[in-house]
C-alpha cells in the first residue's frame, strides 16, 4: 500500500497527476500536443502519486485524448465561433493559456481553489506568457463569495477576483 504521501489526499492533487500526463505525452515525437510548463506543474508530488497508483500509467492515454480533444473544440470554438471569453471552472494547473496559438484579445478566465492557482502561479512566473488576456478566481466552493461569483458572473464581475 502506497504511503499517505503518495496518495491523492485532495481534489487538486489531481491536477498534479494530469499535468504529468501531459508532461508524457509531450516527451514523445508523435506528441498528439505540447506542453512545455506540465513537468514543472506537476512536480515531485505528481510523479509519487503515479508511482502509488496501481496501473496509474494505464490512465495516461484517455486523458491525454482528452486534452488533445479540447485543445481542438477551444481552438475550433474561437476560430469558427467567434468565442470571446473562455470561463475554465475547476481549471486546476491547465496550461492552455499558455501553450496555445490564441489571440491576444481572448479573455481566459480560470477557477480554481485559492491554493492551486497560487500554486500555479508561482510555477509560471519564472518565464510563462500568456497569449491571452488572462484572469484568475481564487473561489473555493465553500466560500462565501462563491454563489455571488457564479458562472454566470465570474466571466464579467471583478468583486469576484482578488
Amino acid at each position: 500500500m502506497p504511503a499517505m504521501t503518495d496518495a491523492i489526499q485532495h481534489v487538486s492533487d489531481t491536477a498534479r497527476w494530469v499535468a504529468l500526463y501531459r508532461a508524457m505525452e509531450s516527451d514523445r515525437r508523435d506528441a498528439l500536443f505540447r506542453d512545455p510548463y506540465a513537468r514543472r506543474l506537476a512536480g515531485e508530488r505528481a510523479e509519487r502519486i503515479l508511482a502509488g497508483m496501481k496501473r496509474g500509467r494505464e490512465w495516461a492515454w484517455p486523458m491525454i485524448v482528452r486534452t488533445a480533444v479540447m485543445d481542438e473544440l477551444i481552438l475550433r470554438a474561437i476560430d469558427r465561433d467567434g468565442v470571446t471569453t473562455v470561463l475554465n471552472l475547476a481549471a486546476g494547473l491547465d496550461a492552455r493559456p499558455y501553450r496555445l496559438p490564441l489571440p491576444p484579445s481572448l479573455r481566459w478566465v480560470e477557477v480554481d481553489f485559492p491554493d492551486v492557482i497560487a500554486y500555479k502561479q508561482d510555477q509560471l512566473a519564472w518565464s510563462a506568457r500568456c497569449a491571452c488576456s488572462s484572469r484568475w478566481g481564487p473561489i473555493s466552493p465553500t466560500s462565501r463569495d462563491a454563489g455571488r461569483c457564479s458562472p454566470k458572473s465570474a466571466a464579467r464581475d471583478a468583486r469576484c477576483w482578488s
